[in-house]
């Protein structure tokens, strides 16, 4: 009875009008380009403009701009994103699907990886320079006569989602580059997977000094911690004639500890003197009153906060306690719109190092400032100086072998936001930092740049 009702189901598929096959196989021809282009557009870890990242600007045009573009729509994409510009001109995000949406499908492809999810002013800070950048290039013709497609990542400033968007980036053939990541504990989990994939990485913002080395395709473009700790130990000594430091950093940064290792080194062997406090920012149970009482009972005229970036807060609660009784001195984690913000009064006078100041460049810094409708600070300029190393090296071949190539030349060079780009044979820039404190501005409070060193 099987084998009969098998039979007859067998009869009736051939008996279906031969003109039905004809017009299937002409429907799948004319979707199978469409189809193709969406899952290009979607396969990635990220976006290139087929969905938002940063929800806090998501206006209804970019929300039309973001469907039209996963539809393979270009054209509507653009007008939409254009139309969105208008309403939140400071958004990067939208600036890089429009540039990419311009692009189309035959294009050049990068990625910025950044900690949307736990930090959005610094990833919103990193993803402006490599908007400017790539607008740029674009507005150029692009490099060699294709755009530049940027994809945007969220690695939330977690080494593990580091891990596996390296391992996911480096199997994408179409990705030349990676600008990123940001904190130091994330780039050193992320670089090893880059440098055995053979894909570049060139971070805009980890100091940590375990970074230095590990390969012919990772990069960065802030100078190295020591020579920043140095800079800072010679102005905190020589200038403001602190000779008694006690130190407060976080032991769960590596780029903390690398910065607490050079800076403490450099300091004494400037005449100066290391106070031994017990003072961990990352402890659970910290305690900022004693940590600064014991500084002062210990003898210190000075205080180094070296704090993680996710954790500005306990920094801050420090120069709260403080209460101006002891110098302020930082490195560039410190650097950020929220220290202003939470810190006000408390952070007044507080000195640190970074690797640009708006007055590096002012004519770059007045254009980005009127580009993204206020002041940026040294994580866009460093961003924008990591995306231009990038288009700079693909100008020879666009290639991933060829791109670390023509970084390491040593005739490589490329003008940037900090000045002339090169990197050292160890991948790290060959730069100076600034000295920069925090200054009051009416009843506001600014990072105003007291040196460049030479």
């Amino acid at each position: 009875m099987i084998v009969a009702q098998t039979k007859q189901v067998q009869t009736k598929r051939r008996k279906f009008p031969p003109i039905l096959f004809i017009f299937l196989g002409l429907g799948c021809w004319f979707l199978f380009p469409r189809v193709q282009g969406m899952l290009k557009i979607n396969s990635g870890i990220g976006s290139i403009g087929n969905r938002s990242l940063i929800a806090e600007k998501l206006t209804s045009d970019k929300q039309k701009g973001i469907e039209a573009f996963a539809k393979g729509d270009y054209q509507s994409a653009i007008a939409s994103f254009k139309s969105s510009l208008l309403q939140q001109p400071n958004d990067p995000e939208t600036l890089i699907y429009l540039n990419n949406a311009q692009a189309g499908n035959n294009a050049l492809k990068i990625a910025v990886s950044v900690p949307i999810g736990n930090n959005l002013n610094v990833a919103q800070e990193i993803l402006r320079g490599v908007a400017t950048a790539q607008d740029e290039i674009n507005q150029k013709g692009g490099i060699n006569g294709k755009k530049l497609q940027v994809e945007i990542v969220n690695d939330e400033n977690n080494p593990e989602i580091a891990k596996k968007i390296a391992q996911e980036l480096v199997k994408d053939p179409q990705v030349l580059g990676v600008v990123g990541h940001n904190s130091s504990d994330v780039s050193l989990a992320a670089a090893p997977i880059y440098q055995r994939g053979g894909l570049v990485m060139i971070s805009p913002t980890s100091s940590a000094n375990n970074l230095s080395g590990i390969g012919q395709y990772i990069f960065r473009t802030v100078p190295t911690t020591k020579l920043m700790a140095e800079a800072l130990a010679d102005y905190a000594v020589n200038t403001a004639r602190k000779t008694k430091i006690a130190y407060c950093y976080d032991s769960q940064s590596p780029g903390n500890i690398s910065f607490k290792d050079e800076f403490v080194a450099a300091f004494v062997s400037k005449g100066g003197r290391f106070i031994p406090t017990v003072c961990d920012l990352s402890t659970p149970n910290f305690n900022p009153d004693l940590a600064v009482s014991e500084a002062i009972n210990s003898g210190a005229d000075a205080l180094f906060i070296a704090s993680h970036v996710d954790r500005i807060d306990a920094a801050v609660s420090l120069a709260k306690v403080n209460q101006g009784r002891l110098a302020l001195f930082s490195d560039p984690t410190m650097y950020t719109v929220k220290t202003l913000q939470v810190g006000q009064q408390a952070v007044n006078g507080l000195t640190l190092v970074a690797p640009w100041h708006p007055q590096v460049n002012p004519y770059l810094a007045e254009t980005m400032r009127q580009r993204w409708r206020g002041t940026v600070n040294w994580r866009t300029a460093t961003a924008y100086d990591a995306t231009q190393a990038i288009i700079a090296g693909l100008q020879p071949g666009t290639s991933r072998d060829r791109l670390p190539q023509a970084l390491h030349n040593p005739g490589f060079t490329v003008s940037g936001a900090t000045g002339a780009l090169r990197f050292a044979p160890s991948g790290d820039r060959i730069g100076n930092p600034v000295i920069i404190q925090v200054q009051s501005n009416g009843s506001n409070y600014q990072f105003a740049m007291l040196s460049k060193t030479p």
